[in-house]
């Protein structure tokens, strides 16, 4: 039986989940693992201390995913498609996953902040796909 999101076990959970989905991913894999070739280990620290914060509201990201986002975008560029996707494989990874209030929660949080993102890098207005 699935549960809601609780601690940072948890969280660590949904991102290993959800970054192996993303390396698997035919439309995002490669941006991870040739573009960028991010090192997976301080990658997936940085992204659990982020999903802990806007889930549990620890205060323990310190950083700006725009800044980020904006270089990644500098280096291969984004698109629609590309945070679609993102946005997909986080929503059925924490379905997989968790049920619940806080697991809600990450779903809708992510995802506005995707929006957001892409909204700035690409100029992005809804109804422009």
């Amino acid at each position: 039986m699935k549960k809601d999101i609780e601690t940072r076990a948890d969280i660590e959970l949904l991102v290993n989940v959800f970054y192996e989905k993303i390396k698997a991913d035919k439309q995002l894999g490669y941006i991870f693992k040739e573009i960028v070739k991010v090192n997976g280990e301080t990658h997936l620290q940085t992204m659990c201390d982020f999903l802990e914060n806007i889930i549990l509201f620890t205060g323990r990201y310190d950083g700006n995913p725009m800044n980020l986002h904006q270089h990644l975008h500098n280096i291969t560029p984004l698109n629609v498609a590309h945070f679609n996707q993102w946005n997909q494989l986080f929503v059925c990874s924490v379905d997989e996953l968790f049920v619940g209030e806080k697991a809600s929660l990450a779903k809708k949080r992510a995802i506005n902040i995707s929006e957001i993102i892409k909204k700035k890098i690409l100029n992005y207005q809804q109804g422009n796909e």
